[in-house]
């Protein structure tokens, strides 16, 4: 596979460019004023994707084409609501689980604190037309196929404009060459569409999060005492943000995201297709098991549960893992993407003399909700 080029591109080595401005991959500066803060209904951009991986040995190839689309359908300032969705070039809905359904993602567009997100490389400029434009551009590059990395490519309008939604994206390409098993993925800017000031449009209901917006509290068991941790997701000026953290029960839900990893849109986008590509669902651990109900403060969850067991000498333990037999059943509504493709429960027991088993550890969903005003 070979590093992609934007077509009419024409790069320079960039010699003496001026720091990158606010609201481009290098960050944000706290008095920048956002793009997002101009956000209308009807803001759009659409990419075309590609993704494929190369058979590993015993495994069979894999690949994936289609289109995704960021759309504004809602705007409550300081609050942008944005549809993703992802189908196939006839714009029908994909086959992989993953992508099956649009999601939705609340975004935080005014400016609470910096946002830095280190660039991949020193930026080459380019001037490529893409979607039926010429762009002023640069491109970021890192190669980290040397220490069984990726080749990661980006290349971003210099002024976002109208691609705030995935600040400046006009191309994305990630090569990769780990363990010798060939793959990668591809974005490219198909077209953009601007909304209309004058349109507007309730605030739709959290049912399918892409996480901005909500929560949810998993039960760990580990060593004598069980404990309680929080798993909040936000989003600011195109950047999402996840914390976790012990559950304080007399703190308002997901209040402080300082302390946030920032993770940009775009990444998010390109990690979503190549999951889609790379990653089998249900896990082969789950896919044989036994149908049952997981329930979880109010909500029955069609499930799988699944057990096997491990010698490791004179000790044998029991694993169990359940998940949703649909990730995106109706029962799991307003639950994060995150959420609904991991392990509902998970358990290690020990088994004792005359089969009596210990627990050793484990995990367990126990509530999911949204802690944005107005969501449900």
């Amino acid at each position: 596979m070979t590093l992609f080029l934007l077509a009419g591109c024409q790069s320079t080595k960039s010699g003496g460019l001026a720091p990158t401005p606010p609201e481009t991959p290098t960050g944000t500066a706290p008095s920048a004023a956002s793009p997002w803060q101009r956000a209308r209904v009807g803001d759009a951009v659409t990419y075309t994707f590609s993704a494929q991986q190369g058979a590993a040995p015993g495994g069979t190839a894999r690949s994936l084409r289609g289109l995704v689309s960021l759309e504004v359908v809602a705007v409550q300032q300081p609050w942008v609501w944005v549809n993703v969705s992802f189908t196939d070039e006839a714009g029908q809905p994909l086959a992989p689980v993953w992508l099956a359904w649009p999601q939705l993602l609340p975004v935080r567009s005014d400016v609470t604190r910096p946002i830095e997100v280190p660039p991949l490389g020193e930026p080459v400029a380019e001037r490529p037309t893409v979607a039926g434009r010429a762009w002023d551009a640069q491109r970021f590059e890192k190669d980290s196929r040397p220490v069984d990395g990726p080749l990661v490519s980006r290349v971003y309008a210099t002024e976002p404009g109208p691609l705030y939604l995935t600040r400046g994206l006009l191309g994305a390409r990630t090569e990769t060459a780990g363990f010798h098993v060939p793959g990668g993925s591809e974005l490219t800017l198909r077209d953009f569409r601007e909304g209309s000031s004058t349109a507007s449009s309730a605030v739709p209901v959290l049912e399918r999060p892409l996480g901005s917006g909500t929560y949810y509290d998993r039960r760990l068991e580990q060593g004598p005492t069980p404990t309680l941790t929080r798993v909040c997701f936000g989003a600011e000026r195109g950047f999402l943000l996840r914390t976790e953290a012990p559950l304080d029960t007399q703190a308002a839900p997901c209040t402080n995201f300082a302390e946030a990893e920032p993770e940009p849109l775009e990444e998010v986008l390109t990690g979503l297709v190549w999951e889609a590509v790379a990653v089998a669902w249900p896990p082969a651990t789950a896919a044989a098991g036994t149908r049952g109900t997981f329930e979880a403060e109010g909500h029955a969850v069609p499930a799988l549960t699944a057990q096997r067991t491990e010698n490791d000498g004179s000790t044998q333990r029991v694993l169990s893992e359940t998940y949703a037999a649909d990730p995106w059943s109706p029962t799991l509504a307003g639950l994060a993407r995150e959420a609904r493709f991991q392990p509902l429960a998970e358990s290690t027991e020990r088994v004792e003399k005359a089969g009596k088993r210990e627990l050793e550890g484990g995990s367990r969903l126990v509530r999911w909700g949204s802690w944005l005003g107005g969501a449900k």
